[in-house]
């Protein structure tokens, strides 16, 4: 049986514990009507009872799911010869991958060893009896941990408190494993950041003017020390970024407040929904327009005029990408705008106020906390992104300040180290974690600051 089997007869069970409980309740209800009645609405009982149905026996199949592998693993290993059991670590790894391909049936007739085979088999069998154990134990204990509540129902019996309780730890538990795992994604690129700063100086990192991560097989090859500094990558990033925000923020800007002051209700209803397409459009999509439509054009365009312009330039893939942003900019800050009370705008036309000056002075004031958030979740898109800025901007890490230049970004040079089996102990593929970590503190340092503004403007028109 599958587990999602067991789920669905689990979810099944549950339903009709809480159907009974629900029904004894109700009829404790009629029952004590001429007393004080039940304390919780009969509901919350039949609620109760199926949580401490579902509960028990999904942590049990949480925990069978997580460790059976390992166990079975462990298991199907003890039946093999004793040659193969004092084995390296690294054999040892090769040799359970080898048979966790052939349970999967990942392994060619022709190549499977005997030996395995049977391992192979031992564990199919531990196992299948470790589903039928599982769907027995999940059973059992959903049925005694809801008999045992449904057997405790009273008139006082606290249910609504005890859900509310279940439900208060749930959230906790998922708060808390958000937290962890943003934790975790924290530590993990800051440990490998660590190892390679012991081999480069973070100060080369920081600071240098070169960007070459190419480290050489042997001492005598050419190219035998890379060169790690960061600023040239560093300015790539910000110069699109700063080249798609300039063109996403006025124009999504603009929009909104057409879209929530000026235009009709038929307007508003298919202009909106067509401008926030822009926002499903694949990136590889608006790649392929910046290099086979806006990048020629600006080529052509500049060579028209005499200006040296690269095939692949910061102009071309910051203006599509400032394209691909605009619908984070205007739906947010135009959900923003009208979320701004009537009573403001009635108060400033009551002064005299005409309708342009109300904007200028007393909605887009209202509204700016929104419309910054709008503009920071527009930067970090555009920070992100990767497929424009290969396919448009090109590789090249080039320290410059014209956007007619080829550039790249950290993002890019992240996907462009870690492709293909790496190995993680040299410092051309750990400077990928030090990219990830200063590009986390780059996007944090532009949360606090957009906070503070938020936090300042939201004080003063509160």
């Amino acid at each position: 049986m599958s587990p999602k089997m067991f789920l669905l007869i689990l979810l099944g069970l549950a339903s009709f514990v809480y159907m009974q409980a629900k029904r004894k309740a109700c009829s404790l209800n009629v029952s004590f009507r001429g007393s004080s009645g039940l304390h919780s609405r009969p509901g919350y009982y039949g609620l109760l009872s199926a949580l401490w149905c579902v509960v028990p026996a999904v942590v049990i199949f949480a925990f069978w799911m997580f460790f059976s592998d390992s166990i079975l693993t462990s298991l199907a290993l003890k039946t093999l010869p004793d040659s193969l059991q004092n084995l390296s670590a690294d054999q040892l790894n090769l040799l359970i991958n080898n048979l966790r391909n052939l349970v999967a049936g990942h392994v060619a007739a022709r190549d499977i060893d005997p030996v395995l085979q049977k391992a192979a088999v031992q564990y199919q069998g531990m196992a299948q009896i470790s589903r039928v154990a599982l769907g027995l134990v999940m059973g059992i204990v959903a049925l005694l941990s809801a008999s045992i509540v449904y057997s405790r129902i009273r008139p006082e019996m606290r249910a609504r408190n005890h859900v509310e309780r279940i439900v208060r730890l749930a959230l906790v538990l998922c708060s808390t494993i958000a937290i962890l795992t943003t934790i975790g994604i924290v530590l993990s690129v800051l440990f490998e950041s660590i190892r390679f700063f012991q081999q480069v100086p973070i100060t080369d990192f920081l600071f240098g003017m070169k960007w070459s991560p190419q480290m050489a097989m042997r001492a005598d090859q050419a190219g035998s020390s890379g060169s790690f500094g960061a600023i040239p990558v560093l300015t790539g990033t910000f110069m699109i970024s700063g080249i798609a925000l300039s063109v996403a923020v006025p124009i999504g800007l603009l929009a909104a407040i057409y879209l929530s002051e000026y235009a009709s209700t038929r307007v508003r209803a298919w202009a909106k929904p067509l401008m926030e397409i822009l926002a499903g459009v694949p990136t590889v999509v608006y790649g392929f327009f910046a290099a086979l439509v806006v990048a020629p054009f600006i080529r052509n365009s500049g060579e028209a005029i005499g200006l040296i312009v690269s095939s692949e330039s910061a102009l071309a893939a910051g203006l599509v990408m400032g394209i691909m942003i605009i619908p984070f900019v205007s739906s947010l800050s135009d959900d923003v705008i009208n979320a701004v009370p009537q009573a403001m705008r009635d108060g400033s036309y009551g002064l005299g106020a005409t309708k342009s000056e109300t904007i200028l002075n007393v909605i887009i004031p209202a509204a700016l906390p929104g419309i910054v958030g709008g503009v920071l979740l527009a930067a970090s898109r555009a920070i992100g992104e990767t497929m424009i800025v290969v396919m448009a901007a090109g590789l090249s890490a080039n320290f410059t300040a014209n956007p007619l230049q080829a550039v790249t970004t950290v993002t890019v040079q992240i996907v462009t180290l870690l492709v293909g089996d790496q190995e993680f102990d040299s410092p051309k593929t750990l400077v990928a974690f030090a990219l990830g970590l200063l590009l986390f503190i780059v996007t944090l340092i532009l949360n606090v600051v957009a906070l503070y503004v938020v936090r300042r403007y939201r004080e003063e028109y509160e």
